[in-house]
């Protein structure tokens, strides 16, 4: 019997890198540039922040639950995509009933005592009530589920084999969002520390809260 020499592709082994530089940084910049749009979300992080009050927990959370949606996304969006037409109404209407409660919430520490504004006399709230009302605003405001699971998760179908890189990116965009947004907050404080800037700020986050639900009740 002779001997038969391998061909070149038998000596070379076929892998495909764990991580693919270009995919991740494509599912970086997509999920920076879809997160960094002001949202309840995003100004629950601000306002925890501008007051110091568990911000690690409250970032951790949003950019965990972030990763937990960008994961389902990616993995199951075929499954997912079959299912959200009987999910959208429970999530629209009791995503808009929370928002709404939260930013008469808000408007009413606008006009509440200068003591509760003031970041450094404010009233402290529990770290459990801090993390469900975080919980809350995350998980039952549909635009999350729309950025996160089917954006990004139709994105990732551009990448086949190569999912995990574009995942990775996208995790990794909301933790360093997220945690800069919370710990960058201090360098705001000084202006905060005015009752004023604080009630502009309550404002503010009253009129987003209330724009979004009314955006989820008229279907946009």
């Amino acid at each position: 019997m002779g001997f038969r020499p391998l061909s070149k592709g038998q000596l070379t082994p076929r892998w495909r890198p764990l991580m693919n530089p270009s995919v991740y940084v494509t599912g970086l910049t997509m999920g920076l540039s879809l997160i960094v749009a002001i949202g309840a979300q995003n100004a629950f992080v601000l306002r925890q922040g501008l007051r110091d009050e568990h911000v690690f927990a409250v970032s951790l959370v949003c950019a965990i639950s972030d990763a937990i949606l960008i994961l389902i996304g990616v993995t199951s969006f075929q499954k997912i995509a079959a299912i959200m037409p009987a999910l959208d109404p429970i999530m629209r209407y009791g995503g808009a009933a929370f928002l709404i409660w939260y930013g008469a919430r808000s408007l009413h520490s606008a006009f509440t005592s200068s003591a509760v504004l003031a970041t450094a006399n404010g009233a402290s709230v529990s770290l459990t009530r801090t993390l469900a009302t975080c919980l809350a605003l995350t998980w039952l405001n549909p635009h999350v589920y729309l950025d996160t699971v089917v954006l990004l998760g139709t994105i990732s179908t551009q990448f086949p084999g190569l999912e995990t890189s574009f995942a990775a990116g996208a995790i990794t965009a909301s933790f360093v969002f997220f945690f800069s947004l919370g710990f960058g907050a201090r360098w705001l404080r000084p202006i905060f520390a005015r009752p004023s800037s604080w009630r502009i700020l309550e404002g503010v986050i009253a009129l987003t809260m209330w724009s979004i639900a009314l955006k989820l009740v008229i279907g946009m």
